[in-house]
Parts: structure tokens; sequence; C-alpha cells
């Protein structure tokens, strides 16, 4: 199944953000670090040009750890690029980044006006949260839901003469390959109800008894690795008691926790890709469906 979501408030910010662009220092991308390829939308790097980059792996305390390490050194091997692994969890860690940001414009350093940084990323990635600990109080809204935030906006941060655009968390227009699709929807990035649970759930219990069959055995104490995707579905059923009249496993259910699980990271710390393996299994996106409108 393909999973494709492009709202017609993602193709409004899109236009919004290449119009403001212009008034940009720098350019905060935000990753999931669990899907540092998927996550990292391809209209990015179009639309920021040459402007310097920070590229923060969030959601890192739900990665592997030694994957997401391989992840930094590739970003910060791009010119133009300092990347950083964040969590909402270490609120220090984030209130650091208008320090870093000025560090990364030396010639903005004795200037009076403000640095303006504009905060871009995918659906459900962390962005609003980040934006709300460095302003100290709640400015924009958050939600376990993707789609939260549906329009840009600006933020001042009091003392520190920055000021932030917010973009709403933006996809782009076709995918172009069905794992990364899959990546995007287990990990929360795309509206459930523009999703087959059990389709995603399947692609998530395929990777992970592929990547992590040892995390499959310890949080759900299973005896012995389940041989397909749907032996751990069913098993998982079992295990949660997602049991129709007869005995019968209700998929639906199971892989509804499944995924819930995988999202709140009660499964285990896992990454679904990494620099050597993502490239290879990809396809070539192709730079005609994503010019800008």
């Amino acid at each position: 199944m393909a999973v494709n979501w492009y709202p017609g408030h993602m193709r409004k910010a899109r236009k919004q953000i290449k119009e403001r662009m212009e008034q940009i220092d720098l350019v905060v991308e935000v990753l999931d670090a669990r899907i540092p390829f998927s996550s990292e939308n391809p209209l990015v790097a179009e639309l920021r040009g040459n402007k310097p980059c920070i590229t923060m792996l969030n959601k890192s305390d739900l990665a592997d750890p030694a994957v997401t390490k391989l992840w930094l050194d590739y970003f910060n091997n791009q010119e133009g690029v300092t990347a950083i692994a964040s969590t909402t969890q270490q609120k220090g860690q984030i209130k650091k980044l208008p320090d870093l940001c000025r560090k990364l414009l030396p010639n903005r350093r004795y200037s009076e006006l403000p640095i303006h940084i504009m905060i871009m990323g995918i659906p459900n990635v962390g962005k609003s949260t980040i934006i709300n600990v460095l302003a100290g109080k709640t400015i924009a809204q958050t939600g376990d839901e993707a789609a939260v935030t549906r329009q840009l906006q600006r933020v001042r941060l009091m003392d520190s003469g920055v000021v932030l655009s917010d973009s709403p968390g933006m996809l782009w227009p076709k995918m172009g390959n069905n794992n990364l699709g899959y990546r995007l929807a287990v990990t929360g990035a795309v509206k459930s109800t523009a999703m087959d649970y059990q389709d995603v759930a399947l692609f998530a219990a395929g990777a992970l008894l592929n990547l992590y069959p040892n995390l499959l055995m310890e949080r759900y104490k299973l005896k012995e690795i389940p041989k397909d995707d749907i032996g751990v579905l069913e098993a998982i059923g079992r295990k949660r008691s997602c049991l129709r009249p007869g005995g019968v496993v209700d998929m639906y259910k199971a892989s509804e926790i499944f995924l819930n699980e995988i999202r709140q990271g009660t499964v285990g710390r896992i990454s679904l890709e990494s620099p050597e393996t993502a490239f290879i299994v990809e396809e070539v996106r192709n730079p005609e469906d994503e010019k800008l409108l």
C-alpha cells in the first residue's frame, strides 16, 4: 500500500515558506532520529539554498544510539550542515539552540538586528515542543496526532535576539517509494485516517523481526521468534488478549497496540534505517515531482 498524505494546508504552507525564506538567516530541520532518511524532506534543501542548516535528530531517546551516531557523522559531513541529536525530554539541551545558531552566524555576532530562524520538519516530529521549550511557555500547540500546527507563525525569544518561524509539518506530494511512506506511518508522521493500521503494522513487524528480534522477544515475552510478520502480530494479539470469539486474533486491535508501543518507545530503542542501507534500497526521488509551486 502506498502511503501518501499531502493535504491542502501543506501546499499552502510550502508557498508561505518560499516567500518568507528571503528573511531567514538559518534553517533548523527537525528529523526523526529513528528514520532520518525517510523524514528528511527533499524540499528543505531546495528552499534554504546556501543558508546554514542545523539538522536535529529529534526523539533520539527512542532510536538505536549506535545508528544515531552513524547518522550524525553522515549529516555533519555535508556542507553547511551541523547535526545534533536531541530529545524533548532534555530541555537544557534544546535551550542551547540559540547559542549554536549565533555561533554558525559569526557575521551577525555584533549586529543589533535579530537572527531569523525557521524550524522545519515533517508532521509530529516535535517541532512545536521544541518551540515551547525555547519560548519557556506554551506558544505552539502540540499533540500525538500529525498536523497539529497548520499555519506559519513567528515567535520572538526574549533576551536571545532570535525570532523563530514555526512552520507546519510538511510532507511532499509524491514519495516515490512504499517503504519510505511506511516508515513515516510507523513513527506517526501520517494521520491515522490516511493509513491502514494492519498494513503498516505488518511492515513494522517485518522490520523489527529482521532488525531487533530480541526486543520483540523481550517486550512480548515470547518463547520463540515468530516466522514472519503475520506471526509477530498474532503473537502480540494473544499476549495482549486481542481475541475474538473462537480464539481468533483481532489483527486490527493488535496492530493498534503494536504501533502505539513502537511510537511510545516501550518496544525499545529502534532505528528503521541506517546510512549504509537507506540509500541502497530506496528509489531515487524524482526532482520533477518536487518542484515548488
